[in-house]
């Protein structure tokens, strides 16, 4: 055997060459000429040391909190023509979190809207069938509700968004793209954003954070540092769809008094003035802020206080109806303000409301009606 020693470039080429002619390949160059490498053995082990603090309670925020946190698939129902049996395909999914151990679950409405049926997934990967219980589309929130065991159901800890402050940490748990159990981490942006919800009416007081939050996350919480609920997350600002730095999620505050009313009555109900409003569209062209009243409901808490809708005089002129520019000092720019004036008001309450009337201030006590 030749014994294995440095050689010089050329002599190396050269015994190549003649390696391969006489037909011995590259291995068996290797084998005879060049030396054997040394063996390969992992490297030695780093000693870490300690978390930092920070590190460690956002894991254990996790580990509290993500037992609370569901996943959701939305299902559509469709006939195979060739058998006619109906089945029931995978629409969408999305994300969730438990509000009681009666096995009621918060998430956003456009996340189960549209479907024929939904099931939940928990923590432990069980599956249960769903039942929408109740939808407001005007806050895009809806509650379902699973037949699970008590035992299974972890409700989230409700926090407030009164008192929430831009940079304070925020974190997101969903399940972005179907991946379940994911935590995202950033900070409160802003407050006080507004985005239009499903009824065209304004959500207001919304959250933005830097959390990312992706296609699969609606309907997921936003969490303070102590692990309680301080928003639904609910949408993203992005040219592409997917996370750019911007999401919003509807304040806890918000959350904490519409549950209760879906849960009780399916719906989120609002008591009435008893009037009729003018369009939308006959307001942008007169340029008027505040709320015209077109018509004045017979019998209604409005028409025994006196308010006035559009009225037509003998001569055939017409002379605008009161226009509301507040409600208990909280000013009335448009419809939408009106709606939202009288959210979490009860029918039977007096309220104060102020209209502008043939160009003079008047301020009337209007008894409120129950929703139609």
């Amino acid at each position: 055997m030749l014994k294995r020693k440095k050689i010089s470039i050329g002599s190396l080429a050269l015994l190549l060459v003649l390696a391969f002619t006489v037909g011995i390949g590259w291995q068996g160059f290797a084998e005879r000429f060049l030396e054997a490498p040394p063996p390969a053995e992992p490297r030695p082990v780093l000693a870490r040391g300690d978390l930092a603090a920070d590190e460690e309670s956002t894991i254990e925020l996790f580990r509290k909190v993500s037992p609370a946190v569901v996943f959701i698939t939305t299902l559509s129902r469709h006939r195979n023509w060739f058998s006619l049996n109906v089945q029931e395909i995978p629409r969408g999914t999305g994300s969730g979190f438990i509000w009681d151990d009666s096995g009621h679950i918060v998430t956003n409405l456009h996340v189960v809207q549209g479907s024929n049926a939904a099931k939940v997934t928990l923590y432990d990967h069980s599956t249960w069938d769903a039942k929408l219980i109740g939808a407001a589309p005007e806050k895009d929130l809806a509650v379902l509700r699973i037949k699970a065991p008590r035992n299974k159901l972890m409700p989230i800890a409700i926090g407030s968004s009164g008192d929430l402050q831009v940079g304070q940490k925020a974190f997101a748990i969903g399940n972005p793209f179907g991946l379940d159990q994911t935590l995202t981490t950033g900070v409160i942006s802003a407050l006080g954003r507004e985005m239009e919800s499903a009824a065209r009416i304004p959500i207001r007081n919304v959250i933005q954070t830097d959390a990312a939050i992706n296609p699969g996350n609606s309907g997921g919480p936003l969490l303070d540092s102590a692990g309680r609920l301080m928003g639904v997350n609910t949408a993203i600002y992005s040219p592409s769809g997917t996370y750019a730095g911007i999401g919003f999620a509807i304040p806890v505050d918000t959350v904490n008094w519409v549950v209760p009313e879906l849960i009780a009555k399916g719906r989120v109900e609002r008591p009435t003035l008893g009037i009729e409003l003018l369009p939308a569209r006959a307001m942008a062209n007169m340029r008027v802020e505040g709320a015209v009243i077109l018509r004045v409901i017979p019998g209604s808490g409005a028409e025994q206080a006196g308010l006035r809708g559009v009225q037509r005089d003998s001569l055939g002129r017409i002379h605008l109806g009161d226009i509301i520019v507040a409600v208990e000092g909280q000013p009335v720019l448009d419809a939408d303000d009106l709606v939202l004036a009288l959210e979490r008001r009860q029918a039977g309450e007096k309220i104060q409301v102020q209209v502008i009337r043939e160009e003079q201030r008047l301020d009337i006590e209007v008894t409120l009606g129950s929703p139609a």
